[in-house]
């Protein structure tokens, strides 16, 4: 079984109320030889707990002390997730740099700047297909304005908040959409995210869906990382025995973690 998870949460984050050491001990406990937190800076999205609960200051002193008590238990990696929005280009890029992260996700969690978990009147205006379009639409805006980030985050997150989820989603119906991402991704030198999330919100399906995964890997993309969006110890390696076989199958060989903003491929 894979044995990182580079996608997981604590109270650093102001949707998850998990003390980082209980976050690092519900790994430990499930075999985990690798965590990269990836606590949340979403700037200009209101959520209700603000964006000012993310001090990366305090971040890294919490983190650093907590990578050197169980250093011999397991390696911990100090990552962050960066919410896309296309006007926060300058931003991120003065952002990412200000502190030495292990890695970075680029993710799309609002559209208009409107957060799309709290968002049913975007959907039901539009209608899930219309909506879904205009959400990879924006993504495309955000990774062409944002480039300082390793994978593109749960790229087709917002199923989770459709009308309807996944009733009116397939590849084949925004093939032009993700096509044009996933081929903008790889000439940057961008991976994505394989984000086990999907089926913890009943989705059926990994963030993104495996014909996503495999289209990545057919026009050539080669980093992928794993992760399991976890907010709670319990979540950490979410369904993770179906990571290996998905990937194989997605046409991959192996998977990526980082260290250092560097791509580190290990064989499945």
């Amino acid at each position: 079984m894979l044995t990182a998870d580079f996608h997981v949460h604590s109270n650093f984050s102001g949707d998850s109320r998990s003390d980082p050491e209980d976050m690092i001990r519900g790994a430990v406990a499930k075999g985990l030889k690798t965590i990269c937190f990836t606590d949340h800076h979403d700037k200009d999205v209101f959520y209700d707990y603000g964006e000012e609960v993310f001090d990366t200051g305090r971040y890294f002193e919490v983190m650093t002390a907590l990578r050197e008590k169980y250093r011999s238990l397991i390696d911990i990696r100090i990552g962050v997730e960066i919410g896309l929005q296309p006007h926060l280009g300058a931003h991120h890029a003065e952002f990412c740099r200000s502190m030495p992260f292990d890695f970075i996700i680029g993710s799309l969690h609002s559209i208009q700047g409107q957060d799309l978990c709290d968002n049913k009147e975007f959907f039901a205006e539009h209608g899930d297909v219309k909506a879904y379009r205009a959400v990879l639409a924006e993504m495309l805006e955000d990774i062409i304005t944002t480039t300082d980030f390793d994978v593109m985050g749960h790229i087709d997150y917002m199923v989770r908040y459709g009308t309807y989820k996944a009733r009116d989603y397939t590849y084949m119906t925004f093939a032009d959409e993700i096509d044009e991402l996933l081929k903008y991704l790889i000439e940057q030198g961008r991976g994505i995210e394989m984000n086990m999330s999907g089926f913890k919100y009943g989705l059926g399906f990994c963030h993104p869906h495996p014909d996503i995964i495999k289209r990545y890997r057919e026009l050539g993309g080669e980093i992928i990382t794993v992760g399991a969006d976890a907010h709670q110890p319990d979540h950490i390696a979410y369904d993770y025995y179906r990571v290996e076989n998905i990937l194989k199958a997605c046409g991959f060989a192996y998977y990526t973690e980082f260290k250092e903003r560097k791509p580190i491929f290990k064989s499945l």
